[in-house]
């Protein structure tokens, strides 16, 4: 299936296939079943924080056309786990989607589609042809002019049929916890559980299951105040300060209030919750982005950085993020810790890709590391890649350890005085990169994990892992460099913390499909097991070897145009794995079209794909008005190609709004 314009010749949309339907009482679903509404299909993984925000995204919309448009999750796993039928359920129920989604493990609509990267948004008119295909997520504003035109359209020729679509809620399964995210002891003995499907906080006894306090309303929203009425939405990360900076800052804990984009504080004697950073507006600078911006900003004619990560003195983490925290946008963080070799907390903002810092005492927040790019590289904090970090720990040496998800990998920030401050570099103990995972014990080289999203450092300097998909705790000796399993057997253990106030210390994991917390020993002699390492599989698109023309297409949505009063608004940014299969064509560089040269000495491996065009509210053709809210679209692709003599020697991509 070739995309299709709407200005362009009509494509009939390809049948729904899969495993089986949830969300709709048990009914299979078929295109014809959908006649008369609009359909608006998304191509998502539950493991991918761009469709997490899509599907935030598509709320208000769904809402407002709940009689005209049915949204049809196509759901393609990226991870084996994910292929499992329960486990999928579970992610249905955990983000609350109230649409019908279709299970595709075998990736058989998805082809149909030629879906190339999650999220992909294909919109479908009443009478069964696409209309829009889409990829990444801050395309609501498109989407929502699009439905009215089309809803104009078919009314008019009367193939619109208005009414209730086919989706049925399924029963809940949770209980007093639901979906906990993530946990941290208390100086007197309790647990704070950040309660994540439940939108609130739980304060828990040392039996880990009577309830001692609640913080929330229990309602998804943004709202400060005393315990009974502060609103969160979906909260992860926790951290307790120390004595002397919860003083000073007037609360105790920090919250990573993950999907309203913002970091809380808690004052734990009243209950009290209080916004310390963010605005609620996320921060799009990752794959599938716009991002509204001040004119000249975050122009792909710069060059991509995070910054200086020299850190002078105790000042704060550079680049400084504006004076005011409460102005400065967020993207989804995930999980934070105190550092005590910054004196201020590090934040995992997975939706960026990025560590940032964050000091309560003067509210600076500044980019530790990560360039923003989805990936798996070390080096300096400036040039260094994550992806969907979603766990943080620090260990005896003042060192921070990253559970960095969508790589399946662990990686380390060190520390290192110089002349004017401290230096930030990056390494990795686990991981290979984002299509490697596995269940692999031994030389940590060949390690393998399967989407970690927690880390705890052991008495002994070991960091334990919450390996969330492969429902086990793993442990990285560094002294070793070796992994090893601690535990097995868990519900997707989310977060883990060691519990030493019963003497001989014990872990605590998070188990967030069992809506609970559970005491395990830290056993003498871990296991060891091997059952492999895996890639995800996709299809791979054959390739020529020799030269490839590579094209990106864009086109600014309605209402805006491309801003090139700093030089060209557009750029591609490639590389490959392995190295080898790219001779030339790699690198950064201004434009959406690139020649590529791919050896003939390999079989075959992914080309890593990233383009960004910038684009500013006005029309083709006039000026851009001052104050003009400025947007940067961004997509990443990693493209399994195999190497054949037949193979194609062009390669299209799209990056665009709605023509």
């Amino acid at each position: 299936m070739t995309e299709t314009v709407r200005a362009g010749y009509r494509v009939r949309a390809s049948a729904l296939e899969g495993r089986n339907w949830l969300n709709t009482g048990g009914r299979q679903l078929g295109l014809e079943d959908l006649r008369g509404k609009i359909v608006l299909l998304d191509f998502w993984t539950f493991c991918c924080i761009n469709c997490l925000h899509v599907l935030d995204e598509l709320r208000p919309l769904e809402e407002k056309y709940s009689d005209v448009l049915v949204t049809v999750g196509v759901h393609s796993p990226k991870f084996e786990h994910e292929a499992d039928p329960v486990a999928l359920a579970a992610a249905v129920e955990r983000y609350e989607i109230h649409h019908p989604v279709l299970d595709d493990p075998e990736l058989i609509t998805w082809q149909a589609y030629a879906a190339r990267a999650w999220p992909t948004l294909v919109v479908l008119d009443p009478e069964g042809y696409i209309v829009a295909n889409l990829s990444g997520e801050g395309h609501a504003a498109g989407l929502e002019s699009l439905v009215s035109e089309l809803i104009e359209e078919h009314e008019a020729k009367g193939t619109l049929h208005r009414g209730d679509g086919p989706y049925v809620p399924a029963e809940p399964t949770a209980g007093n916890l639901r979906f906990p995210g993530k946990a941290v002891p208390l100086p007197g003995g309790t647990f704070l559980v950040a309660d994540t499907g439940h939108h609130r906080l739980v304060e828990l006894e040392a039996d880990l299951t009577t309830v001692r306090s609640v913080i929330g309303d229990g309602t998804k929203g943004w709202r400060d105040g005393d315990a009974g009425t502060a609103q969160f939405n979906e909260p992860q990360g926790l951290a307790v300060l120390p004595a002397a900076a919860a003083e000073q800052a007037g609360y105790d804990v920090v919250v990573a209030d993950t999907v309203n984009h913002r970091l809380r504080g808690v004052a734990l004697a009243s209950g009290t919750v209080t916004t310390v950073a963010g605005n609620g507006v996320q921060r799009l600078l990752d794959a599938g982005n716009q991002t509204k911006r001040a004119p000249g900003a975050d122009h792909p004619s710069e060059a991509a950085s995070a910054g200086s990560s020299d850190l002078p003195g105790s000042a704060s983490a550079q680049p400084a993020l504006g004076s005011d925290p409460l102005a400065v946008s967020l993207s989804s963080p995930w999980d934070l810790t105190w550092s005590t070799a910054l004196d201020r907390l590090v934040v995992a903002m997975a939706g960026t890709h990025q560590i940032f810092s964050f000091d309560p005492l003067t509210g600076a927040l500044g980019i530790l590391a990560g360039t923003g790019l989805e990936g798996l590289l070390d080096g300096d904090g400036a040039e260094a890649w994550f992806a969907q970090s979603s766990g943080l720990a620090e260990d005896a040496a003042g060192n921070i350890w990253v559970a960095d998800s969508e790589t399946s990998a662990v990686r380390r920030l060190a520390f290192t005085e110089t002349g004017g401050g401290i230096r930030v570099s990056v390494s990795t103990a686990v991981g290979a990169g984002l299509f490697d995972f596995g269940f692999r014990d031994g030389a940590a080289g060949e390690a393998r994990l399967q989407h970690p999203l927690g880390v705890a450092v052991l008495p002994d300097g070991s960091v334990a892992i919450a390996d969330t998909y492969n429902g086990a705790v793993r442990r990285y000796d560094p002294a070793t460099e070796t992994v090893s399993t601690l535990a097995r057997g868990l519900s997707e253990p989310s977060g883990v913390l060691v519990d030493s106030t019963a003497g001989e210390p014990l872990l605590i994991v998070v188990e967030a499909n069992k809506h609970e917390l559970v005491r395990l020993p830290i056993p003498k002699e871990a296991q060891s097991v091997d059952e492999g390492a895996r890639q995800t599989q996709r299809p791979a698109s054959p390739m020529a070897a020799g030269p490839v023309a590579l094209s990106v297409r864009f086109a600014a949505p309605k209402g805006q145009k491309l801003d090139d009063r700093w030089g060209d608004p557009t750029q591609l940014k490639i590389s490959s794995s392995p190295e080898e299969l790219l001779v030339s064509g790699g690198g950064t560089s201004t434009g959406l079209t690139r020649e590529l040269v791919l050896s003939d000495s390999v079989s075959g491996g992914v080309l890593h794909i990233t383009a960004r065009a910038a684009a500013c509210d006005g029309e083709p053709g006039g000026e851009i008005p001052d104050h003009a809210a400025c947007h940067l679209y961004q997509q990443d692709w990693g493209i399994p190609v195999t190497i054949d003599t037949a193979g194609d020697t062009e390669l299209t991509l799209d990056l665009r709004g709605l023509d």
